[in-house]
This record gives structure tokens, sequence and C-alpha cells, in this order.
């Protein structure tokens, strides 16, 4: 008996779809098309692969309006982000369009050989599990490099974004990809454990919480999988002295409450200079409390509800663990149904739940450092490694602590944030391998070695 999946609108709780979750005959099915499409793509060339980007880009543009909306009816986020969402998945379409033929054109190299290269080639079916957080962003960036290098792909996503699983799988089809190029799984855990097992399945992405990229690396780990993992983060943002915060207030604030906070790379330790300090913390949270709350699907609201009731429950736990430890609450704290309002803690130091968890909600943790110094080291007490981000005036000083930071990512005077020209990814619990850019698109290919004499 198949397992029900609802998606519901977490504004109002209604319940929008009800879906069955796939047979495993029906599992069967689809890894036996995507196997049978894989001979076929593989062996198409690649401008013609490229060549289905273009269509995909003008059925997304297209449909910009409806599927930013399913985003925001399934998951909450306010429409202006939404919308903001689809348009970076155009970007990255657009931009895997202009680079993807030189990305995996073979690399000629100089030996004794008549010829040598690299030759770049798909290694077959590749399976995505992914978050509901930013529902398209995470298969797109994913599906449209892997698809156009030659593989194919098989998703399994959230529950809760059960919609945009199925409408991203028409997409394609609407673009004109074959059959069985793309397709969503509507499976259990005990399901997608059977699937990664599979000899059809040649690797597999995940992009969700730490627990979970255990999981999964320990069951593709037995069956010599390869995987890329991006898991959870715990980022730092430190301010220090000379910081120009009448500038940049808006994009600190927006680094950790956009999404309401529902975000791996979001800032979620604020480091701050006690030179700096209190005029930080007036600016922080006169701007915090200045965001417009409300209905999701009006364009004005800046911070909505977020997804799920037991996200808010889990959250809350996590501030109640830190204030026993001596952390104050400076504003927020509420609760109204899915909604949480935007919360910043002071007084946190390490091993607070806000300090040393991934605290994925509205919540901002504020912590005073004396100097520099110890705000680089204090930034570096974590076990995630996703990104770290600067401000100050200071870009030559900031340049030197570049090799100090061990995260995947480093952004001065700006909010960390993926780039399909940038390769994405990090380190230590935050997980390996890279996503965007050629290195995404590396990530699933055989770089075969050709030898010719």
């Amino acid at each position: 008996m198949s397992k029900k999946i609802k998606t519901i609108y977490p504004f109002t709780n209604e319940i929008l779809k009800e879906y069955n979750s796939f047979s495993d005959e029906e599992i069967q099915n689809a890894l036996r098309n995507s196997e049978e499409s894989f001979v076929v793509w593989k062996d198409e060339s690649v401008d013609i692969r490229v060549n289905f980007l273009e269509k995909l880009g003008e059925v997304l543009e297209d449909q910009k309006q409806e599927m930013a909306t399913l985003i925001t009816k399934e998951m909450g986020k306010p429409i202006q982000e939404s919308i903001a969402e689809i348009e970076k998945c155009i970007w990255l379409i657009d931009f895997y369009h202009q680079n993807a033929e030189d990305f995996i054109a073979d690399d000629l190299i100089d030996t004794e050989a008549q010829e040598s290269f690299i030759s770049y080639d798909p290694l077959g079916c590749i399976l995505a599990i992914m978050p509901w957080n930013y529902p398209f962003w995470q298969v797109m960036r994913f599906a449209v490099p892997t698809l156009t290098a030659g593989n194919t792909a098989l998703l399994k996503h959230a529950n809760n974004v059960t919609g945009c699983a199925l409408a991203i799988e028409k997409l394609f089809l609407d673009a004109g990809y074959p059959k069985g190029c793309f397709q969503t799984l509507l499976a259990t855990h005990e399901q997608i454990e059977t699937v990664i097992e599979d000899d059809i399945v040649k690797a597999v992405s995940l992009t969700g919480s730490e627990k979970a990229g255990k999981s999964i690396a320990e069951i593709a780990g037995r069956n010599l999988k390869k995987t890329v993992l991006e898991l959870g983060g715990n980022n730092a943002c430190i301010i220090l002295e000379d910081a120009d915060l009448d500038t940049y207030i808006d994009t600190i604030v927006k680094a950790r409450m956009q999404n309401a906070g529902q975000s791996c790379i979001a800032a979620k330790r604020f480091i701050v200079v006690e030179g700096i300090y209190e005029k930080f913390i007036e600016k922080f949270k006169n701007t915090v409390e200045s965001l417009q709350s409300g209905n999701p699907l009006e364009k004005e609201t800046e911070i909505a509800t977020m997804a799920r009731e037991d996200l808010v429950e889990t959250v809350m736990k996590q501030i109640e663990g830190s204030v026993e430890k001596g952390a104050n609450i400076l504003t927020g704290n509420k609760k109204d149904g899915n909604f949480f309002a935007p919360t910043i803690l002071t007084d946190v130091k390490p091993e607070m739940p806000v300090f040393d968890e991934e605290v994925f909600g509205p919540v901002a943790a504020v912590c005073k450092v004396k100097n520099e110094k110890e705000a680089y080291e204090l930034a570096s007490k974590s076990r995630f490694g996703l990104g770290t981000m600067l401000f100050t005036e200071d870009i030559d000083a900031a340049r030197m602590q570049i090799s100090q930071i061990a995260d995947g990512a480093f952004f001065i005077n700006e909010m960390v944030k993926s780039d399909p020209r940038l390769p994405f990814g990090g380190t230590k619990a935050s997980g390996y391998g890279r996503e965007l850019s050629k290195e995404g698109m590396m990530e699933f290919v055989n770089k075969k070695t050709v030898y010719i004499k």
C-alpha cells in the first residue's frame, strides 16, 4: 500500500494536495527508464544537449509567476523571494548555455604520444536528494550541469514540496528533453536506500542535514558510489571596528533573515568587535524590527512563516537552551502559528545551542569580542565549514585572512551566496564536493585519459 504525501500551505495550514508515493514497481520502472534514456542521451553531441538549455530557459520564463506561486504555497517563502529564486534558475540555465561546451571540451595534454587528452564522459544515472528551502534552485543547480554533461537524473525531493518536484520534471519535458532524462521519484526513505544500492545509479548528490549526509554517504560508500554532499552551516559574520554599517546593515540583516532564516549559508553567528558593538546592536535591532511580516503572497511581505510547525518548535528549543546558559533575548522570540518573529540573542558563547548548532530559522546569535584576533578565533570555532563573511574597510588586511578561513567560501563586505559562475560547497561537517561553475559540472563525469601513439 502506497504512502500518502500531503503538501500544506504554511501560512494557513490548508492542505494543498495529496499524492501517492511510488510503488516498488514504479521505482524500478523509473530506474530502467533512466538507464535506457542514458544510452541515447550520452551519445548526443554536446552542442545538441546545450541547445536544450535555451528552450528550458524560455519555458521557465513563461511559467515564472506560476512556479514562484507554487514555491510560496508549498513552503511559505515571500512571493518576491520566490520570483527571485526562479529568476536565479534562469540565470543558471543561461550560464551553462553559454559555457558548458567549453567546460567539457577535451583537454589536450602535450606528451610523447601522437595525441593525448582528457575526455569528460558522463557517468550515467545520478540520484539527487534535495531539500525544501530553495525547492527550484537546489534542484536546478544540480540538474542543469549534470544533464548537460550527458547524465540522466532522478530526483527525490522533500515531501512538503512535492508539487515543485513534479513541476520541475514537467519543465524538462516541456523543454523537449527525452522522456526518462529527468524523473521525480515520490519515494520513501527505505525505497531511496534501495535506489542508491541499485547498479543503475552511479552517484548521489545530497543537499540536506548533516545527519542525512552521514546516512547517505554510508549507504553510497558500501556500494562504492561517489557522493557530493552540501550539508548544514553555521556561518560566522564578523563585524570589525571599521565596518561601514551605514552601507552594509541591510545586507547583514538579509544575510540572516532571508527565507525566514531557513538557509544553510545564512549568517548565524554575528561576531562583533566591542569598539563597534553598541552601534551595531542599535542598527541591527532597528533594521530587524522594521522587516515587514505578513501574507507571503503579498509582494510587500519581507518575512513570512517558516515551512513547518516542527521547525518552529526546534528553533524555540535551541533558544530556550541558550537562554538557560546565559544568552539574552534582545527582540523577537514570539510564535504565531508557523510564524516566528525575527529574533536577536546577545551574550552568546560557545556551548550554547545557537552557537554550536545550525539554527534553521530567523534567529541571530550575537557575540561580543575584544579585538580582531579574538573575532577570527571565535569564527573558526565551529564544526561546520560552509562560509564566513567579514565586514571591514581594510581589504588588504582581510586578504591576509583568506588562508586562515577553513570554510568553502569567504565573502568580504557581502553575504555568502551561491552564484552560477563560482563553485559552491563546504568543508568539515558542511560536506564535500562542489556545485556550480565548471567544478560543479566536473563532479559527475569520468575524467578519462586518452593516449594515442
